[in-house]
């Protein structure tokens, strides 16, 4: 097919595309077909490689748009692909494998077609381009062909479900597949794996990756797609019935992890024993211009990320976040929503829910498996997050995993390394652990599984702490840069609630964990005493008391001197006795104040006093969480108590401000029982002394002495109109990791760059 052509650039002018993108109808059953069809090419492995092929081809894509509706040969290619794959399942009379081969050489041009044609019209306009009967007149639609996107749609869930990717036999009962294993096994030494295996690789990777186009229409728009044509046939007609086998295959697909085959992989080589008169045509012109395809030639490498990952499961994985978040119709709920969940484990043997007729059965091990293994991917941990969020059946059987260390620790270091991550993915990794923490069982689970040497906490060595603790101190990092860095209310605001659903259930903490639940307090503690002097005294600010703060580095664990301890207990004295009065009164007077020396009532705040009730905040939490405890574990946890006594005098010092009273009475009894235990055991005690006490005083201390609070219990709940998030973010991660798929980032309208 046009050998003389040599190089990318001149595929515009190959006579083949250039008929493809004529003026004449070419009718389906065209011998053309044939030639377009029977190449061999590795295809694009990655979006470079696809935007080299759409700018060389580009041409040839504007002039098709611009005469299909005349010619029809949009639509006569597709049926081209459709009576191939129909005659894949012709059983004992095909005995040719021709028929796969250019199945998926059409399907990958109708797919390239596609992805420019969407880009370029309205779902309205690229129907018309299916519907279109060019001998019934230039303005007349077959009511025959008016199916036509629906067919093609369902085909390519039909090649999804059914074409099985090595071992045909095992995972599917379709008869036609069956003899078709058969018949290479006896073809082919290599087995089913070397010559079926590669090629229906591909031919499902293709089919994936055209829903995926199909469904892209929703990028080249601001608003959220409420009502959209190729959504209803996904979501009514012919194509529903398929809805809980995709679902199932797609998620099997992203378990298996099945790597590509080797880029250069020809599977069918030319036969000697006859392979009929179209296999002789399709072999002399598999060589020459398509060859142009492999972008690399054929035996190039591929590259070290495809070796190392499988792309039908990345883009199995894709299309399945897209279906589930495909919006509900007005009178039909999503039903790839519905299947995600509701299906089961295959070990359990209740009767579905006449209710749901999409919920189907997979192995949960396996599933729990995959999901511990590729957790570094945004989508990954999205899935995970809305398997949690939505299937009780899948959050059941993790939160009974004895081995839940294996799914926790790779959230942990996407949180650990914010820096490098996306704010979406933390987010989701944090939700993730607010929906487990939740769980009393989960939160007394991980204080028994003990770690050894986490090699990614750069902070300090850890060569043996608890899971528990290592999740406080991951999560108080995870605010402490929210704090300083990104500055979201709702990131912080969701770690100290997975912080306070755990606090009851504290159990054996280490010291470096209660360490950081005390200095992190602190040092908000002492940050609230600073910014109250300037907001009180914006123009006379003790140089004393700046010093102090001045000394404190970033992650606030220096102490300061007596001096300073000595200053911040004098103004906070004198600061909590005045707010005492009518502290949010006070306060109103003292922001008013600010603004007026600022020269105007319209200047915006400093960052400092706008933080004040933020600040006000997290202390509020973490006494809530220091206090929930000491109030139902204090005797699991010298290390906290230790640590308390340590920082007394500034807890101290805020035992009378109105908005910590109530929740200062029970930390401020702790530290005077125990102080009084540790002045009677006198002075110059080693740390092992002062341990020993403390846990002596623990079963001593009457629990009636302390005030009960209600329990600390968030619950996660998905804002109004969770589309708006997760559509956006979804698609963000196709248009980014996607297998070889390129859009022009000019045409995006969903989303910015900046958060694509």
């Amino acid at each position: 097919m046009g050998a003389n052509s040599s190089s990318i650039s001149e595929l515009p002018e190959n006579e083949y595309l250039q008929k493809l993108s004529g003026s004449e109808p070419i009718s389906e059953n065209d011998p053309f077909w044939n030639q377009l069809l029977s190449f061999s090419f590795t295809t694009p492995t990655n979006s470079a490689d696809l935007k080299l092929l759409e700018e060389a081809t580009i041409s040839v894509c504007k002039s098709l748009v611009e005469k299909n509706p005349r010619t029809g040969n949009l639509g006569s290619l597709i049926k081209v692909f459709l009576s191939r794959t129909k005659e894949l399942k012709i059983s004992a009379e095909c005995q040719n494998h021709l028929f796969i081969w250019q199945a998926h050489n059409a399907l990958f041009i109708i797919c390239c077609l596609l992805k420019v044609f969407i880009s370029r019209m309205s779902e309205e306009e690229l129907q018309l381009h299916f519907t279109y009967e060019e001998k019934a007149g230039p303005s007349s639609y077959g009511a025959e062909c008016e199916d036509l996107i629906e067919e093609l749609l369902c085909c390519l869930i039909q090649l999804i479900v059914e074409i099985p990717l090595l071992y045909p036999c095992q995972y599917t009962d379709s008869n036609w597949w069956k003899w078709l294993c058969s018949w290479y096994r006896g073809r082919y030494s290599g087995g089913v794996t070397s010559a079926l295996g590669d090629i229906t690789y591909s031919i499902s990777l293709e089919a994936v990756t055209t829903l995926i186009v199909f469904l892209s229409c929703q990028l080249f728009h601001k608003e959220i797609l409420r009502e959209s044509i190729i959504h209803r046939y996904l979501m009514h007609g012919r194509c529903l019935p398929y809805t809980s086998r995709l679902v199932k295959t797609l998620l099997y697909n992203f378990i298996r992890q099945e790597r590509s085959p080797p880029p250069g992989t020809h599977v069918f080589q030319q036969q000697t024993d006859g392979g009929g008169l179209l296999y002789g045509i399709a072999s002399g012109v598999a060589t020459g211009l398509w060859t142009v395809f492999t972008l690399g030639g054929v035996g190039s490498k591929a590259s070290a990320q495809l070796e190392q990952c499988s792309p039908l499961a990345s883009q199995s994985l894709l299309l399945l976040l897209v279906l589930a978040n495909l919006t509900d119709t007005p009178d039909t709920p999503n039903p790839y929503r519905q299947a995600i969940m509701s299906f089961k484990n295959t070990q359990d043997n209740t009767a579905f829910s006449s209710s749901n007729p999409h919920a189907f059965q997979i192995n949960f091990n396996s599933l729990y498996t995959a999901l511990c293994d590729q957790q570094k991917s945004d989508q990954a941990t999205l899935l995970l997050y809305m398997l949690l969020h939505q299937n009780s059946n899948v959050r059941t059987y993790v939160l009974a995993r004895t081995d839940i260390e294996n799914l926790v620790l790779p959230i942990l270091e996407i949180l650990y390394h914010v820096e490098e991550r996306n704010s979406h993915h933390v987010y989701m990794a944090l939700i993730i652990l607010l929906i487990l923490t939740e769980d009393d069982g989960f939160n007394r689970s991980i204080h028994e599984v003990i770690l050894k040497n986490i090699t990614w906490y750069a902070e300090r060595v850890l060569t043996e702490i608890s899971l528990g603790s290592l999740l406080i101190l991951v999560v108080i990092r995870t605010i402490q840069y929210n704090m300083t860095r990104t500055r979201d209310k709702y990131l912080h605001t969701n770690c100290l609630a997975a912080l306070a659903n755990m606090s009851a259930q504290f159990r054996s903490l280490h010291q470096y964990a209660a360490q950081r639940i005390i200095s992190y307090t602190c040092r908000h503690l002492r940050r609230y005493v600073y910014v109250l002097d300037k907001l009180y005294f914006p123009h006379s600010h003790c140089s004393t008391l700046q010093h102090c703060f001045s000394t404190l580095s970033d992650n606030g664990e220096e102490l300061l001197s007596l001096t300073c301890s000595h200053i911040l207990r004098s103004y906070a004295s004198s600061l909590f006795s005045l707010l005492s009065k009518k502290h949010n009164k006070v306060l109103e007077q003292a922001t008013q104040s600010l603004r007026g020396s600022l020269g105007s009532n319209d200047s915006p705040l400093p960052d400092y006093a706008q933080d004040l009730n933020v600040i006000e905040e997290v202390i509020r939490m973490m006494l809530e969480i220091i206090n929930s405890c000491l109030t139902n574990s204090l005797h699991h946890n010298p290390n906290l108590v230790y640590a308390l006594l340590y920082k007394r005098d500034l807890f101290e010092q805020f035992r009378t401000h109105p908005s910590f009273q109530d929740i200062m009475q029970n930390i401020d009894l702790v530290i005077s029982f125990f102080s009084s235990r540790l002045e009677q055991a006198g002075a110059e005690l080693s740390v092992e002394r002062v341990l020993e006490i403390i846990k002596q005083g623990a079963v001593a201390l009457p629990k009636d002495r302390l005030r009960k609070f209600p329990e600390l219990k968030f619950k996660y709940v998905e804002e109004e109109q969770p589309e708006e998030f997760f559509i956006p973010y979804v698609w963000s991660l196709v248009y980014n990791s996607a297998v070889a798929l390129y859009w022009n980032p000019r045409d995006i309208q969903l989303f910015t760059m900046d958060s694509g």
